[in-house]
């Protein structure tokens, strides 16, 4: 999905779009101790990184709201990234993972929105590189962590698109250098979680009442949410992976204590996160066991319906067949009385048939 699974082809622009390459639609900012200035418009990443060395504690930040095969050609030349990274960055649709390559840190990070009209999770995946001095996120499906377009983030005339990038970037943690912001773009990611459980915890309760109230069309509500809560536990369980990697690696590449402790309490919430997510899926599991028992146990009782009118409906078919043998030793058939007396036997036996079923229930 654009926003789902499927991907948008990024592309260099036409006449009619801004072209990522010459910084028309990439988002360059410098920040020193927090404080955030956007370069000028055509900023290269070259020059961002140039931009970033003119003081100690700045770092350039990068942002491309699409991924296109020349602005990640050119970021490679810039960083001199390694061959197999440009070959990741070129290629969307990869699992939550953490890469390191020399100086420079790879992470694949997925976000997840919930769309309630659909009753679908929407995931947008971010490739986020940090090296010193700089640090770039490139989305790969043209949406934002929150499900709003990322273009918006780049335009000067959007006000929620800048305060969405200062609240990534207005933090006394990013004077610790551009891990602090894949730092926080992770705990952005993980806070997001949960307002979709809370939705699709919504839709869990309405399924549990739609349940009892016999609705046929239940069954495949429970497997599409199921789907998507199955989605959810597998990117949360691989985002846990590339915590656990960073974790690793805090001895190894010097980390910070204060980023140390953040991103605990990055892995706490999301240790809360996948609990609730594998409670989701158990719970939808028991529900969809509840419902195929209560279509069995309905279809059962109508079995017993069509079953008792099968037996009430053979008792006078099963007279009428004998009398309708006409063989000439049926004394019956001379009877004066012989025609109303089969009639009798079979209202008489289906009423009997009638009361027995109802007495047992089975009508």
């Amino acid at each position: 999905m654009a926003m789902r699974r499927g991907r948008t082809t990024a592309h260099q622009g036409g006449p009619d779009e801004p072209d990522l390459t010459q910084g028309g639609t990439c988002l360059v900012r410098v920040v020193d101790h927090g404080d955030t200035d956007c370069a000028p418009v055509g900023t290269t990443p070259h020059q961002a990184l140039e931009l970033a060395g003119t003081g100690p504690d700045r770092m350039a930040f990068l942002l491309y709201p699409t991924a296109p095969a020349t602005a990640v050609h050119e970021l490679a030349e810039a960083w001199d990234l390694h061959p197999v990274l440009v070959e990741d960055l070129l290629h969307a649709g990869q699992r939550p993972k953490l890469e390191r390559y020399g100086d420079v840190l790879f992470i694949v990070v997925r976000s997840a929105h919930y769309d309630d009209a659909r009753e679908e999770v929407d995931f947008a995946e971010f490739h986020v590189l940090a090296r010193p001095g700089a640090v770039a996120i490139l989305c790969q499906d043209e949406v934002w962590f929150d499900g709003t377009p990322a273009q918006a983030l780049v335009d000067p005339e959007d006000t929620a698109g800048d305060r969405a990038i200062n609240a990534l970037l207005d933090d006394e943690l990013l004077t610790l250098g551009p891990e602090a912001v894949a730092y926080r773009l992770l705990d952005a990611i993980v806070d997001g979680y949960a307002p979709v459980l809370r939705e699709v915890g919504i839709d869990r309760d309405q399924i549990e009442r739609q349940v009892f109230s016999a609705d046929p069309a239940v069954a495949e509500r429970i497997y599409r949410l199921s789907q998507e809560v199955i989605d959810l536990q597998h990117a949360t369980t691989w985002l846990v992976e590339v915590l656990r990697g960073l974790r690793g690696g805090f001895t190894k590449h010097e980390v910070a204590e204060e980023l140390q402790t953040y991103l605990q309490d990055v892995a706490d919430h999301l240790d809360r996160i996948g609990a609730q997510t594998a409670e989701y899926r158990e719970s939808l599991t028991q529900i969809l066991g509840v419902n195929s028992t209560l279509v069995a146990q309905r279809q059962n009782e109508d079995m017993k319906k069509i079953s008792g009118w099968a037996a009430i409906l053979f008792a006078p078919t099963l007279i009428a067949a004998v009398y309708g043998m006409n063989f000439q030793n049926m004394p019956e058939l001379d009877w004066a009385f012989g025609y109303p007396m089969a009639l009798l036997l079979m209202v008489g036996f289906s009423v009997v048939l009638y009361r027995v079923f109802k007495a047992k229930k089975w009508m």
